[in-house]
């Protein structure tokens, strides 16, 4: 009975220690003092995972006031520390001799040089942030002259808005990305003199939302390549066939659209067809361009069924690539998907750790979304922006057609990777400005690791970029009095030639000269109506005074006679007014203003 009695007191004495709970609290930093964000820390006793917040700190619940734990991140010396939890842990962790080069970084959209973390705080709002883009603000000149934004062919967004509006839906506000908008009409194309890789036009005009203010236009076009000098490609198509992809607008709208780029292909060219549903494999050997009849014959073939293993089928695809790989030739792989990925990886960090390792292949990836409902639009455009290529939406045969026939060469043919722009306006000129689109997601903006990275530029490519300006004291004279006054602002264009790893240089000086909104050309009015629209579907704090009669109004002043695609845009936009009228008329008044 006594050794009963004294087993029963150890074990109440030993669970009442255990259950007595101790708190530790820390950070984690770099050598230089950077925080460092989601580094795992493995407590011993327990074999729990937690990870370091946004400012680096952690706090964890502990049974032992002494414990041991592990710190680790990619690209720096893992630590195995004995902690106190009396004392504040303050760890700082090493990188490995290579670890600058091995470091996941979240990528930028833009970025503005100089701009402190906790300055940029103010444009949040507070934890509550309900879309992951966070609108661009303006920005004082005096302190943060230069700003830089990456650059590639993307105009996914467009085409998903089209979709929403034709079903009658409201657009999710994070769905909007205006660069892209911009980038679907591909305007005022200029061909690049001589040898250049590209052309900039810069253009200032009064501002159609804010009489206050201005816009400034940047206009960016590259080299157009010789069809009969384009370099033999090795393409591989990875087309999902899982059982999501069993509708209409899905895969059969995917075997249209491969049936269209078919056509386009030369003998010197090669295929390969690798499929992930029910099974992953390789659905056609690698085949020259020449047996058309072989390649359509495997696509027709394709049918839906089964999960989606995405990783798997893109580590075959690349596999695929490396093996027919074509020195100086165009080697990528052509993703389709609704990206609704649920076995193997399925996390946007877990894909962008995937494709920023295959990136180094040198094989380039070209994305294709398509379907509604469980559309993932976040994971298909990481992995298009992680793997050096681009991205577009196919809403119906038509956008198939422009993107893989019309547009081959944009979509397929890169002329420059890694590019990106930076500008750097005059604060004689320029008070404050604001850069439209290029926002970045939240999460990106509060890692301290974030970088801006550059992307990928397609033959005949022709970009607007906008920027709406607070004027200076100098600037008003100067446009009261008609004069150009000086250097308005300096454009550097950084880039990579296509399997160079040297960077090169484009720069461009924009002279001040301004010119009333009415008087400039139609393409840069018709850009505005676009940047304008986009803003409205955001609900953007900037463009309150303005409704989608504005909008209507300035694209019918602007569009083309015989552009359908700008003549669409202003039936959309029409379409998006009847739309968002109603919701305003149920909610009884309470929404915006339209």
């Amino acid at each position: 009975m006594k050794a009963a009695c004294h087993i029963l007191f150890c074990i109440l004495f030993s669970s009442s220690l255990c259950s007595q709970q101790y708190y530790l609290r820390g950070e984690v930093k770099d050598e230089a003092g950077n925080i460092l964000q989601n580094v795992a820390i493995l407590q011993h006793r327990s074999g729990y995972v937690f990870r370091s917040g946004t400012q680096g700190t952690f706090g964890i619940l502990c049974h032992y006031q002494v414990d041991t734990f592990s710190f680790s991140l990619e690209g720096y010396c893992p630590q195995k520390l004995v902690l106190n939890t009396d004392n504040y842990a303050s760890v700082k962790m090493k990188l490995f001799s290579a670890g600058a080069s091995i470091i996941r970084r979240s990528k930028l959209s833009s970025l503005i040089k100089d701009l402190d973390k906790d300055e940029q705080k103010t444009w949040y709002t507070g934890d509550e942030t309900y879309a992951s883009l966070l609108e661009n603000h303006f920005v004082n000149t005096r302190k943060f002259p230069n700003t830089g934004m990456s650059l590639n062919v993307d105009r996914a967004s467009y085409s998903n808005i089209r979709r929403f509006i034709t079903l009658n839906s409201l657009v999710p506000p994070d769905a909007v990305r205006i660069e892209e908008m911009l980038n679907y009409f591909n305007l005022n194309y200029h061909e690049p003199k001589g040898n250049d890789l590209f052309h900039i036009k810069t253009m200032l005009s009064s501002c159609p939302w804010n009489n206050n203010n201005q816009l400034f236009f940047v206009n960016l076009s590259s080299k157009k390549i010789n069809l009969d000098s384009l370099p033999p490609c090795n393409l591989v198509f990875l087309i999902d066939v899982s059982g999501s992809m069993d509708m209409p607008n899905r895969l059969p709208l995917l075997k249209s659209a491969f049936r269209l780029l078919v056509n386009n292909l030369r003998n010197k060219d090669s295929v390969a067809i690798v499929t992930y549903g029910g099974v992953t494999g390789v659905m056609l050997n690698t085949t020259r361009g020449g047996e058309k009849e072989k390649i359509l014959k495997a696509i027709d073939e394709l049918e839906p069924g089964g999960a989606t293993p995405g990783e798997s089928g893109i580590r075959l695809a690349y596999s695929v690539a490396r093996n027919h790989f074509i020195k100086d030739g165009n080697n990528r792989i052509i993703l389709a998907t609704d990206g609704d990925f649920n076995v193997g990886m399925k996390t946007e960090q877990d894909l962008d750790e995937l494709i920023s390792k295959q990136k180094e292949s040198g094989i380039y990836l070209t994305c294709l979304g398509v379907g509604m409902g469980n559309y993932k639009d976040s994971k298909i455009q990481t992995l298009a922006k992680k793997g050096n290529g681009n991205f577009a939406y196919l809403d119906n045969f038509k956008e198939a057609e422009k993107v893989l026939l019309k547009e081959f060469t944009q979509t397929l043919y890169s002329v420059a990777d890694n590019v990106y722009m930076d500008i750097e306006f005059n604060p004689e000129l320029v008070k404050e400005y604001r850069l439209i689109g290029f926002d970045n997601k939240v999460g990106v903006l509060r890692d301290s690791l974030s970088v801006l990275e550059g992307g990928e530029i397609g033959s005949g490519y022709s970009m607007i970029a906008l920027f709406e300006i607070v004027p200076d004291e100098a600037n008003n004279k100067a446009v009261q009095k008609d004069i150009m006054t000086g250097k308005f602002a300096e454009i550097i264009l950084r880039y990579q030639q296509v399997n160079d790893v040297r960077q090169q240089y484009y720069k461009h000086t924009a002279r001040f000269d301004f010119h009333d909104f009415e008087e400039i050309d139609k393409c840069y009015r018709f850009s505005a109506a676009v940047a304008l629209f986009g803003s409205l579907l955001r609900n953007s704090p900037f463009v309150k005074s303005s409704n989608w009669n504005d909008v209507i109004a300035m694209a019918q002043s602007a569009s083309g006679a015989d552009d359908l695609l700008q003549k669409e845009f202003i039936t959309i936009a029409q379409q998006t007014k009847t739309l968002y009228s109603k919701i305003k008329k149920k909610k009884g008044g309470s929404a915006q203003a339209f």
